[in-house]
């Protein structure tokens, strides 16, 4: 504050009250194909119900990525979902004369980049989403009294026939209201055929209407805002006035406008590099707050080391997240030498910690379309964690009989015996195993570090990322302070209470943290620099436990051999 010159009362506030946020722990994240929904766009997923609402229900090209992201949500009710779709998906248009032969609006930033300001040689409008969907989505509308008393097929949706509204007349329009009506032409929609999917009544042609609430009224702008089956992409005729507003003259025409949507494909043959473009709008952990990265399934036609390898790749750049990567599906569910399928995919892997990998396909069952389906195992996996975050806490194992039973799974393609467990775990891969009258349990905690580490436990890893990133974000605060001791201690003040409360709940056995003029020395602190050295000693998970029972004479004081 500036010194005062004469004597008087300056009043201000220090706030002492700074802590360390909690930080999300239980967020996942994957890419799946779909038959509708945007494309390279989060989507944020609470149930199995919404995914299947929002991205269509499972067919055979699209099931083994469904039910991955569904096995997370077995689990947790944090789900992001990225759909990805192949070179030939195209949104179904209405033509302006003719049925729409297609085009691709991936979301809405794509609509808004390339198909706002019209695009007539496309069609008048575009079904919302990619897919086969969408050429059962028909539209009619009628601008006037004529028409609307001839439109005998949904007439009884509206109240009155479309007119003038109140705010044209106020500013000297004419006619300038039109119903408009979106239905299932064939059912594959809704399953039954002339389904009404959504109607918007006494919306305006003019550009510039309102509603009494002072929002658009203008036809373009709430079928663009409110509309779950449409895009606006023309107008159906030449711009014209009407009085003082500028109209789209739909009114010289004493008919029912009806179209036809048509040209969509859903693009459900895709490649690597398609998954590759889905996962990659995860890529930026300052604009996208995930903690569990699920691997899709692997495509049939590759072994499957390019997606892990871009899913690695992904978790060494963001330093927050864990990345859940199975073997193909084919290297247990369809091979006689399923540990070295699998030891032989996990072997050309990168060793970090940022990543955990699974031993087997799971076969679940498919509710939708009464068939049994194997899937990888990476939702389940990463919902195990989401699990352990809400029954204990994140740096807890989410492996063992209590609390790594998986849920919902017919059987496991490879039910690895003991020996082969300690194969399987030597090389970094985490058995999953049927044990009967037990159920189906994860039996390993290993990270896909192969160096001998702390690290190389997913408990320790989740438990640092929970750490550097509560602690990195309230650190944020201290930018542009003054490097002084009073600066030290706030910063000690607010970290120590936050790391004893972690020690309190068995995350850690002890810690210490320094930041002083120790490691803040004048030469840090003339380079513009603020260290703190935070000291952790993680809790450690029980991997092998050793019962020795011992035998004795009957006349042993055992006080004189118990130690």
């Amino acid at each position: 504050m500036a010194f005062q010159v004469s004597p008087g009362v300056a009043i201000r506030e220090i706030d002492l009250t700074n802590v360390v946020p909690a930080v999300s722990t239980s967020i996942g994240a994957t890419v799946i194909t779909g038959l509708k929904g945007p494309i390279e766009e989060i989507v944020t997923i609470t149930s199995e119900k919404e995914l299947a609402d929002t991205f269509g229900v499972p067919t055979d090209d699209t099931a083994p990525y469904f039910f991955n992201a569904a096995a997370f949500l077995k689990y947790g009710n944090n789900l992001k979902v990225v759909r990805v779709a192949g070179s030939g998906a195209k949104n179904a248009t209405a033509g302006v004369s003719t049925a729409g032969t297609g085009l691709l609006i991936k979301n809405k930033d794509h609509y808004e980049t390339n198909y706002e300001n019209g695009s007539a040689t496309q069609g008048c409008f575009a079904a919302r989403d990619a897919g086969d969907l969408g050429n059962s989505i028909s539209v009619e509308f009628v601008t006037n009294a004529t028409s609307y008393a001839a439109w005998t097929d949904w007439k009884d949706q509206f109240d009155s026939a479309p007119g003038t509204s109140d705010y044209a007349l106020s500013k000297g329009g004419t006619a300038d209201e039109m119903h408009i009506i979106v239905y299932d032409r064939t059912g594959y929609i809704s399953g039954v055929a002339g389904t009404v999917l959504e109607k918007f009544a006494y919306v305006s042609q003019a550009r510039d209407a309102k509603k009494f609430d002072g929002t658009s009224n203008y036809y373009k702008e709430v079928i663009n805002a409110t509309s779950k089956y449409l895009w606006w992409l023309d107008h159906l005729s030449t711009l014209t006035t009407a009085g003082s507003l500028a109209s789209e003259n739909f009114a010289t025409v004493d008919t029912v406008y009806s179209k036809d949507l048509a040209g969509g494909e859903d693009g459900a043959t895709v490649d690597e590099g398609d998954i590759d473009d889905g996962f990659q709008v995860f890529n930026d952990a300052e604009t996208v707050d995930v903690n569990l990265l699920i691997g899709a399934p692997t495509l049939a036609s590759t072994a499957g080391e390019t997606q892990a390898a871009n899913l690695i790749a992904i978790a060494e750049n963001r330093k927050d997240l864990i990345a859940f990567v199975s073997p193909p599906i084919s290297a247990t569910a369809a091979s006689t030498t399923q540990k070295q399928d699998v030891i032989d995919f996990v072997d050309t892997l990168t060793s970090t910690s940022y990543a955990f990998v699974d031993s087997t396909a799971l076969k679940i069952y498919d509710k939708y379309n009464d068939v049994y389906r194997w899937i990888p195992a990476a939702g389940h996996m990463a919902g195990l964690c989401a699990n352990t975050d809400e029954v204990a806490d994140a740096w807890f194992p989410p492996s063992g009989f209590n609390r790594g039973q998986l849920l919902g799974v017919t059987k496991i393609a490879f039910n690895p015996k003991k020996a082969e467990r300690d194969d399987l775990y030597k090389k970094r891969i985490n058995p999953i195993v049927s044990f009967p009258g037990e159920g189906t349990v994860l039996f390993g905690d290993k990270t896909l570090l192969s160096k001998p580490s702390a690290f190389d436990r997913i408990n320790v890893r989740r438990l640092f990322i929970i750490l550097e990133k509560a602690i990195s974000t309230a650190a944020k605060y201290q930018l542009f302070e003054l490097n002084d001791e009073f600066t030290r201690a706030m910063f000690r003040n607010m970290t120590e209470p936050f790391l004893r409360e972690i020690q309190g709940r068995r995350g850690i056995t002890d810690f210490k943290v320094v930041c002083d003029e120790t490691n803040n020395t004048g030469e840090i602190i003339d380079s513009n620099q603020f260290v703190a050295d935070i000291y952790i000693k993680p809790a450690r998970s029980i991997n092998f436990i050793t019962l020795n029972f011992i035998a004795t004479r009957t006349g042993v004081d055992f006080a004189e051999i118990g130690g």
